[in-house]
């Protein structure tokens, strides 16, 4: 049983008594895609740099030993993305990358600025707010019954007005794990000279980077177990993005501000365990088909979304017949499994997702959803587990 999976619940008496199986008592995490649990080698680095103290601006040891620990975690994702390091910009987390590109001074060297925003659907409230665009220059493009941008609707949208263009899509949906066709949106950018972004938040570390084709893309830590608070804007191509942030001229002049070094060491560190490898999930996305089926038999009436396409390996968007996912939400809780109703961003508020009503899916249904994400370790257990505390709770809302 791994201590990256579950964590440690004294209160929680063996909710899982009689099943067979023999579980001590301890809460089990199934809420990967709101935030990775810390891993211990992030722990330890983001404890030492904070104990060596020192700005990374300043010339003295302290400043250059915590200097160090930035361009190391800045040379690994480098590395990662195949760019040079001045490619990669520390932000304190996705959203502020993602604020950072999505503005109308955006532009490739030596051409004119974007003056227009295109987005999907189901884009994160990140990106579907428009960033710094105005709510007039700001295009939504519709999706697929499985939450797929609809290809034909993006090249309309690009071909019918000759204004330079930036078209954000998400890598992989925050919700249903719906990996998107970027490759086909690249060329369809490329193709009408538009600056493409990707939200990789949910992507990064899951599925191979080779897939994540884009000028622009966002990374956040504290998906992969880094301390959060820390992201990155990762720039592939030759776009000069305006600094969001002005003032002192840290970050290569990107952004302002004293960064974040316990933080940044602790990405670093999370780049090496299992959570920052796709090859890491193949077991994960076993587990999590085999836990499908097994839910589908358990439960007639349930639904799981966008199963037929291709999806984040640890992501099952689920409804049991009408429950309302507040009520199971709470029922989970206290049996002491913790999963989400969907976007972990919107101050613990349950609503009706905007990514399902996109879809096309009901208003009551879409109220019912709930989102299980697991880990890359010991899925396989933690899903069977969830089976048993979902027949427990749901069972008795029934009619």
């Amino acid at each position: 049983m791994s201590a990256v999976i579950y964590q440690r619940h004294s209160t929680n008496q063996a909710f899982l008594e009689g099943d067979g199986v023999s579980h001590p008592a301890e809460r089990l995490y199934l809420d990967w895609n709101a935030t990775a649990p810390l891993t211990a080698s992030a722990r330890q680095a983001a404890i030492s740099a904070m104990a060596a103290g020192g700005n990374a601006s300043s010339v003295h040891a302290e400043g250059r030993a915590s200097r160090a620990l930035v361009e190391k975690a800045r040379r690994a994702l480098a590395t990662r993305f195949r760019v040079a390091t001045d490619g990669v910009t520390f932000t304190s987390g996705g959203t502020e990358a993602n604020t950072m590109v999505l503005t109308p001074g955006l532009a490739r060297a030596g051409s004119a600025p974007v003056e227009r925003l295109i987005v999907s659907a189901v884009e994160h409230p990140a990106v579907l707010c428009g960033g710094r665009f105005g709510a007039e220059a700001v295009r939504v493009v519709a999706v697929d019954d499985a939450g797929r941008i609809d290809l034909g609707a993006l090249e309309a949208a690009l071909a019918d007005d000759a204004r330079p263009a930036l078209v954000s899509v998400m890598a992989a949906n925050n919700e249903t794990g719906v990996i998107q066709p970027l490759a086909d949106v690249a060329a369809l950018a490329e193709r009408y000279g538009a600056i493409l972004h990707t939200d990789a938040v949910q992507a990064f570390g899951r599925i191979p980077g080779a897939a994540l084709r884009a000028d622009l893309v966002t990374v956040s830590g504290h998906k992969i177990g880094a301390p959060p608070g820390v992201g990155a804007l990762i720039r592939l191509g030759d776009v000069v993005v305006p600094p969001l942030v002005r003032g002192g001229g840290q970050e290569r002049g990107a952004r302002a501000g004293t960064e974040n070094v316990p933080a940044i060491a602790g990405f670093a560190a999370a780049l090496e365990e299992p959570a920052a490898d796709p090859l890491g999930w193949t077991e994960t996305a076993r587990a999590r088909d085999d836990f499908e089926a097994t839910l589908l038999e358990t439960f007639p009436d349930a639904r799981i979304f966008a199963r037929g396409v291709p999806r984040l390996p640890n992501t099952t968007l689920l409804s049991v017949g009408d429950v309302p996912a507040e009520l199971a939400l709470i029922g989970l809780d206290l049996a002491g499994v913790s999963v989400s109703s969907g976007s972990a961003c919107s101050s613990g508020k349950v609503g009706v997702s905007h990514v399902l009503l996109a879809m096309g899916v009901g208003e009551a249904e879409a109220r019912s959803a709930i989102r299980v994400s697991a880990g890359p370790l010991g899925a396989n257990d933690a899903f069977q587990r969830f089976l048993v505390a979902l027949q427990r709770v749901i069972v008795p809302m029934g009619p």
